[in-house]
């Protein structure tokens, strides 16, 4: 009690001096600041902070995101949800502005949230796991803010809110004891699904020699990971080929690409003969690109398209296909329902987010249609089967992450570069 009496009243004073400052920052976002590390200004709404205008004041929203360690040129989870948002509020008239932590902690996040509130906004973005001690934090303080917490999930929250002690079993608790479930709405995805159809399509295609490279090992990396082996393990089989396939296994052990990572790239591309990298954890997909490119080699995207990213910078055709999150869905669908009176059917549940129909476009899991490299050995046609069988049943993914699943395919886990 004394730790949340002390956070609200040097939240206070933050509002009280930034207030005394000047008020909120009508800056213009641009790539200089966010790469900085400086707080971002307004996005839409007008140039003097977005408050004035009719549509606003009808809507009576005002919206902004945090990144968490990324920022909005990631090209993955924070881009995603940032583009989402920013045309979203363009298209509604609503102000909205986005902030960029000072450094990668949960205080220079939460800072973010002050900072946000602080210059009005009452809807906040917050996307990835990295905001659940945020939402633990914040969302109490702040009860008249809605909260939107993308990849947050109740072992995140209850992580960060139990701390020392915690067993990892969410049902050991009720989470709903630990936040507060008035004002935040938590989204997960079933990873392992889409994950699943990257691996099965993969194999489809010809591809023998698989690989993965996670981010971090945190649980929706692992989900993508282990839904890619089941998945391959599955088109091998139905092809009669499980002696021939093979996938690599590895995390980077960060979210972003470098020269160490790159030349471990180098060697499954060179010297191993891997014909194609899942690059499943933010900008890590930058050094299984460069090493592709370099070898001839081909990638699969994350959470978003990322063909037109990928292709554009290394070359057309290196992506075969992306396994997405509706990231973008979802931030929609939320706004949607804040502004048409509807966040009391959402607000204070945490939903995993995957098949809702057998129309592939309709789901928060999925293949990109355009951009697959279909071929006559598997079409967009038997990629809609199996989407199909998989929403009613017939296909069972399972999202257990506590071991790698089993196969009848090779797979090579080499833990951590990191």
């Amino acid at each position: 009690m004394k730790k949340r009496i002390l956070t609200a009243l040097l939240a206070i004073a933050m509002l009280t001096s930034m207030v005394a400052c000047g008020g909120k920052d009508t800056s213009t976002p641009s790539s200089d600041n966010a790469e900085t590390g400086a707080q971002t200004g307004t996005e839409t709404g007008g140039e003097t902070g977005g408050e004035t205008g009719d549509t606003a004041a009808a809507t009576d929203m005002n919206i902004a995101m945090v990144t968490d360690s990324g920022d909005i040129t990631d090209q993955s989870f924070n881009q995603t949800t940032y583009e989402s948002a920013k045309a979203w509020a363009e298209e509604n008239g609503v102000p909205f502005n986005y902030y960029k932590p000072e450094s990668d902690s949960t205080e220079a996040r939460n800072a973010s949230v002050d900072q946000a509130v602080a210059a009005g906004a009452n809807v906040i973005l917050l996307p990835g796991y990295l905001f659940a001690a945020t939402v633990v934090d914040q969302a109490e303080m702040y009860p008249d803010v809605k909260f939107i917490a993308l990849d947050v999930g109740a072992g995140d929250i209850l992580e960060n809110a139990v701390g020392e002690g915690y067993t990892y079993n969410p049902d050991d608790y009720d989470v709903t004891q630990y936040y507060n479930t008035d004002n935040v709405y938590c989204a997960t995805y079933q990873e392992a699904l889409s994950g699943y159809m990257a691996g099965y399509t993969a194999v489809k295609l010809g591809y023998k020699h698989l690989g993965f490279l996670g981010g971090m090992a945190v649980p929706a990396v692992t989900r993508f990971g282990y839904g890619y082996v089941q998945g391959a393990d599955a088109a091998a089989k139905e092809m009669g080929i499980e002696n021939d396939v093979i996938v690599e296994y590895v995390v980077g052990g960060q979210f972003y690409g470098d020269a160490d990572i790159t030349a471990y790239m180098d060697t499954w591309y060179n010297s191993r003969d891997v014909e194609v990298v899942f690059a499943c954890g933010g900008g890590i997909y930058t050094s299984a690109a460069e090493a592709a490119q370099k070898a001839g080699g081909k990638v699969i995207g994350v959470d978003s398209d990322q063909a037109p990213i990928i292709d554009a910078a290394y070359g057309d055709g290196i992506t075969v296909t992306s396994a997405m999150k509706g990231l973008s869905t979802t931030v929609k669908n939320m706004l949607t329902a804040i502004k048409d009176g509807q966040w009391g059917e959402h607000v204070g549940k945490i939903e995993s987010l995957g098949l809702i129909s057998e129309t592939v476009e309709e789901n928060y899991v999925q293949l990109p249609i355009e951009s697959t490299q279909w071929s006559d050995s598997y079409t967009e046609e038997d990629y809609r089967a199996l989407v199909k069988d998989m929403y009613d049943g017939k296909i069972t993914v399972s999202d257990d992450i506590t071991a790698m699943p089993a196969t009848s395919i090779t797979v090579n886990d080499y833990g951590s570069i990191k």
